[in-house]
């Protein structure tokens, strides 16, 4: 070659060398090398800490596209695995160049042909996958020992110590106290009804920083509960560590790491009880509060779902059309169909002011939502109901029973192959599954050894019932339990339908009451219980229901403001 080629140097280190001078040291190199042929060094480009499996760095980036225009004759680089360690990669940085007529040379290998991108590139490849396979090896073994196997927890410091031979030992940690308040604050309120966006809201306003620092987002609280990210659905805070539950792969055209979920037989669980924060009565009300949120038919998840913006947004319906009630002014709803669809669709584009809706709607929930005739439907529906659940369960209780003793027999062996010196990892998870579901069988079985169901409505559930509605209502004027009250109040509600009048101008206001919810709340059930009931879907089949199961009939009954109770009507 003689001193007309124009040469380019790439440079490049990885996370793995940990040294900014690297790069120092590899131009050097280069320009010895581009000395010793003749070359004409014209430009240089360098990739600082960024690994060689992807191409998305803004240093070959730049080279490709300088290369594509004729800014240089030749690439030189201190090896191959500089330019990347990609097999597919590096084929494409040749062909890429290739075609531009510039040519590769590198300090270790010479001028590189097919036979150095197959070969070399396929070394390359078989040294990343073995970097990985050792790594994870290693990070397997921190986990069994119940130490840190990746960054570190909220919550938690980091303890440095030293081991015999100077080497630090990683992965211990220690709580920390500061921290870990916060933690239990938001598992606190989360519990209490208050939702992510006002429980980071709050941390923010307190000037509490996030866990990287910054501030604090919703997402950040919530997280997801089948990946185990977020706040609320970290085991670790009580004191149990999930080690390999998702794993990392990177996306060949935007060279991103995306998480994929591990199949639940390659997690590593551990116990560390020393690491605990969260007790297990906390623990599990928030995870019953995480399991009612469902948005009404797509059981959607809580950090999936908007949260209705004012009282009774999403039960609202249209008299004429049935479709929903929105905002169509600053402090005025009316139907969304006749707006966006236009009168074809519904002719009703009467608008009701928000101030005056809810306080109608909150005067018909304490006064006129219990009325003792379709109590007393429900209670004879119901009792039928449960009688006929009870027969079908008593006809099927020799299969139960023979099923019951199965699963005694099948728990006994486990038992015995742990007495023999099985591990119990190995044997835990399929003991906890046998005796859940014995628990089952057990419950079915008492429900077939019930007498004959009869509820009766007490003297005092109309009186017991307006005085808690009277108290949820004062409740949404406190900080304290708010979101509580309101989602609470919510639950008494099955929809609430405006209907044009037939003379004026006004809207008439048909409401509908959630019957099984205004039970709950009539016969003594926890304001929190009624909250859980509206987050799931008005009345449709909620966990929340602990009297009543997931007896059809309560989904099938409405109660509609009591007999003599004519709708209230609004003139606007």
């Amino acid at each position: 070659m003689t001193g007309q080629i124009r040469a380019a140097i790439y440079a490049r280190f990885s996370t793995d060398m940990q040294r900014d001078a690297s790069i120092d040291d590899q131009i050097r190199s280069c320009r010895e090398y581009a000395a010793r042929q003749g070359l004409t060094v014209v430009e240089t480009y360098s990739d600082r800490a960024v690994s060689g499996a992807s191409l998305m760095r803004s240093g070959m980036q730049k080279l490709l596209q300088d290369g594509r225009s004729g800014l240089f004759d030749v690439v030189i680089s201190e090896g191959l695995d500089r330019l990347s360690r990609n097999q597919a990669d590096i084929a494409q940085i040749y062909q890429t160049l290739l075609f531009a007529d510039v040519m590769i040379e590198t300090v270790a290998e010479g001028a590189i042909s097919e036979m150095h991108i197959g070969l070399k590139g396929t070394m390359n490849a078989i040294f990343l996958k073995d970097l990985a396979v050792k790594t994870h090896r290693g990070l397997k073994g921190r986990a069994l020992a119940g130490k840190s196997a990746g960054g570190l927890t909220y919550g938690y410091s980091a303890v440095n110590k030293v081991a015999a031979n100077g080497e630090p030992i990683r992965g211990d940690r220690t709580i920390n106290a500061e921290e870990a308040a916060v933690v239990r604050r938001i598992f606190q309120d989360y519990a209490k009804g208050l939702s992510p966006k006002k429980i980071a809201e709050a941390l923010n306003i307190a000037h509490i920083p996030g866990p990287q620092g910054g501030n604090w987002g919703t997402s950040t609280i919530h997280g997801n509960r089948d990946r185990g990210t977020g706040v609320l659905n970290n085991e670790l805070y009580i004191g149990r560590q999930i080690w390999n539950r998702l794993r990392y792969v990177k996306d060949p055209q935007t060279g991103k790491r995306i998480s994929r979920l591990n199949p639940e037989s390659d997690w590593v669980i551990t116990d560390v009880p020393d690491l605990r924060i969260i007790d297990d009565d906390l623990w599990k009300q928030v995870r019953q509060r995480q399991g009612s949120l469902k948005s009404k038919g797509t059981g959607v998840p809580v950090w999936n779902r908007r949260r209705p913006r004012t009282l009774f947004s999403g039960l609202m319906e249209c008299g004429c059309c049935g479709s929903g009630f929105s905002k169509i002014q600053k402090d005025s709803f009316g139907c969304s169909a006749a707006r966006n669809k236009g009168e074809a669709v519904c002719t009703n584009k009467r608008l009701i002011k928000q101030t005056e809706l809810e306080a109608r709607v909150l005067d018909a929930l304490a006064n006129n939502l219990m009325d003792p005739e379709a109590v007393k439907v429900f209670c004879e529906a119901y009792t039928a109901e449960r009688n006929r659940l009870a027969a079908t369960a008593t006809h099927n209780r020799a299969g139960i029973e023979k099923e019951l003793a199965s699963t005694k027999r099948d728990h006994g062996k486990l038992v015995d192959a742990i007495i023999a010196g099985v591990p119990a990892d190995q044997v835990k998870d399929k003991m906890i599954a046998l005796d859940d579901r014995r628990k089952d069988l057990e419950a079915k079985l008492a429900v077939a050894d019930n007498p004959p169901a009869q509820v009766r409505l007490h003297p005092k559930m109309s009186q017991t019932y307006r005085e808690r509605v009277a108290a949820l209502i004062r409740g949404l004027a406190e900080s304290e339990g708010m979101e509580e009250a309101r989602e609470a109040l919510r639950g008494l509600i099955e929809k609430v339908v405006l209907v044009p009048r037939e003379e004026g101008s006004g809207l008439t206001i048909q409401l509908h009451g959630a019957l099984a919810s205004l039970l709950m709340l009539a016969t003594g059930a926890s304001t929190h219980q009624v909250a859980r009931m509206a987050s799931g879907a008005q009345n449709a089949k909620s966990s929340a229901v602990a009297e009543f199961q997931d007896y059809d009939i309560i989904d099938k009954l409405v109660l509609v403001a009591g007999v003599g109770f004519e709708p209230t009507t609004f003139r606007l």
